[in-house]
Order: C-alpha cells, then sequence, then structure tokens
C-alpha cells in the first residue's frame, strides 16, 4: 500500500500564494505519475498537474502559468507552487500517485486524504 500525506493548504487572500506538499511513503516498488487533483463544491475532480517518472509535465489550462509542479524522486514527494490565486482556485486538492508496490506488481492508482484551499477575494 502507499500512503500520500499532504500538508500546505490554508486561507490566502487573491493575488496571494500557498504551496502544497505531498510525501508518499509504504512498500513502494515504484512511482509513475505524481500529480493534483482538485474538487471545488458542488463539481467534480478535476486534474490540476501532474509529472511522469519520464520528467513530463501536464497542467490544466485553468493553471497554466500560474502553478508549477515539481517532483522529488529520491524522496517520493510531489509539491505545487501555487501563484496569482484567485476564488476560483479555492477547492480541496487531492495529491495522486501511480505506483507498484511489494503486493502489487501492477500499477495502482493511490490518493491523498486532501487539503482545503481557500482564496478570499
Amino acid at each position: 500500500q502507499v500512503q500520500l500525506v499532504e500538508s500546505g493548504g490554508g486561507l490566502v487572500q487573491a493575488g496571494g500564494s500557498l504551496r502544497l506538499s505531498c510525501a508518499a511513503s509504504g512498500s513502494i516498488l515504484s512511482i509513475n505519475v505524481m500529480g493534483w487533483y482538485r474538487q471545488a463544491p458542488g463539481k467534480q475532480r478535476e486534474l490540476v498537474a501532474t509529472f511522469t517518472s519520464g520528467g513530463n509535465t501536464n497542467y490544466a489550462d485553468a493553471v497554466k502559468g500560474r502553478f508549477t509542479i515539481s517532483r522529488d524522486n529520491a524522496r517520493n514527494t510531489v509539491s505545487l507552487q501555487m501563484n496569482s490565486l484567485n476564488a476560483e482556485d479555492t477547492a480541496v486538492y487531492y495529491c495522486y500517485c501511480t505506483a507498484r508496490t511489494l503486493r502489487h506488481n501492477r500499477e495502482y492508482d493511490y490518493w491523498g486524504q486532501g487539503t482545503q484551499v481557500t482564496v478570499s477575494s
């Protein structure tokens, strides 16, 4: 199993910045994709940004140019630097990864519990 623990959420004024971090732990053989999704009230969960083991990144159009995802493969961590935040960024942010473990030698999806980001206008 893989445990994902997020940190860094909170309340920020519009135009401000926050940095989210996530650490993966457990009986991990390898992690392929690490990233972030978010879910606003009354909306479906949506992709924010991902970072593959090959070094490729992908961003939602709504966050391009404002958010930056980074990854530390040695520490199994992923971070999301969020700048120029606006009210539409208010959501619960979930850390995500696909990983192989000692128990399951195929990739499964894993999710963190989520961290609230609230942007006040």
